[in-house]
């Protein structure tokens, strides 16, 4: 087995200021990902007619969008998703952010509406928008899981594998998949590396729809792969002959929603 790293969870704390290794996960993927998204909004040869879904200046007012989305849509997610009869008789605290509870799944719906909003403001391309979406939202996903590690939750079933980690918040003490870390592999750092290749090599923005669809298929493929030896949460458990999570059953979706929008922007015909 691996050795679990004791990193604090607490980044920094100044008297009653506190700063998590999680919440710097989120700024840094939200800063990260927009300055990558500015780089790519300035490089118009990149898109159907050498035009972006908007000026590279508009690009950190579309990061607060995209905030906006992620925490407002991951909560209004993990409370109908995850635990809705505890909501339905606490209705206070589905508002009380600080206890944590953030559905993946939610705030993608959250940001896809805040960024479509917005580029309907811009008069941009509402597909080319979710495409630059896409090639962003990777680093944050990477940085996110990395923080999950750290705080030693999420993880997976008990393995005799010799990259199994005993986390210090398992009841058991056994050896675990550390299935936050083969997400951030999967959903972050290998499909980031599918997704550069396709913008920059095979131009894949001057399709638009294709990057958006060919990160929804990645996403789903990777997040439905990984729930086979990530626990459930523990409110909910295995669905339907107890092998079936719920996260399973959110991803197909986006999974057949990205196999529709490739076939769409291969099918088009667009410009150079």
């Amino acid at each position: 087995m691996l050795p679990f790293p004791n990193i604090d969870p607490v980044a920094l704390a100044i008297g009653p200021l506190v700063i998590r290794w999680y919440a710097l996960a989120y700024l840094g993927g939200v800063g990260l990902g927009a300055l990558y998204g500015r780089f790519l909004l300035a490089r118009k040869s990149l898109w159907a007619n050498n035009a972006p879904p908007f000026a590279p200046d508009d690009m950190f007012d579309f990061a607060f969008w995209a905030v906006l989305g992620i925490v407002i849509g991951g909560r209004i997610g993990y409370v109908l998703f995850y635990n809705l009869p505890y909501y339905m008789g606490n209705p206070l605290e589905a508002f009380a952010l600080w206890d944590g509870g953030m559905s993946y799944h939610g705030g993608m719906i959250g940001i896809c509406l805040a960024v479509l909003i917005f580029t309907r403001s811009k008069g941009g391309n509402l597909l080319s928008s979710l495409d630059l979406l896409g090639t962003a939202a990777t680093i944050g996903i990477f940085l996110g899981r990395i923080a999950n590690f750290i705080n030693a939750e999420l993880y997976g079933a008990p393995t005799s594998l010799p990259w199994g980690v005993i986390f210090p918040t398992d009841p058991m003490q056994v050896p675990r998949h550390p299935s936050q870390l083969y997400e951030a592999a999967l959903e972050g750092l290998l499909l980031f590396l599918v997704i550069r290749y396709v913008t920059h090599i095979a131009y894949g923005l001057r399709r638009p729809g294709l990057v958006a669809g060919i990160f929804a298929i990645g996403y789903s493929l990777s997040r439905i792969g990984v729930e086979f030896v990530r626990l459930p949460d523990v409110q909910l458990g295995y669905l339907y002959g107890g092998w079936l999570t719920m996260g399973m059953v959110l991803s197909l979706p986006l999974l057949l929603a990205g196999i529709g929008m490739v076939l769409f922007a291969m099918r088009k015909n667009h410009g150079r």
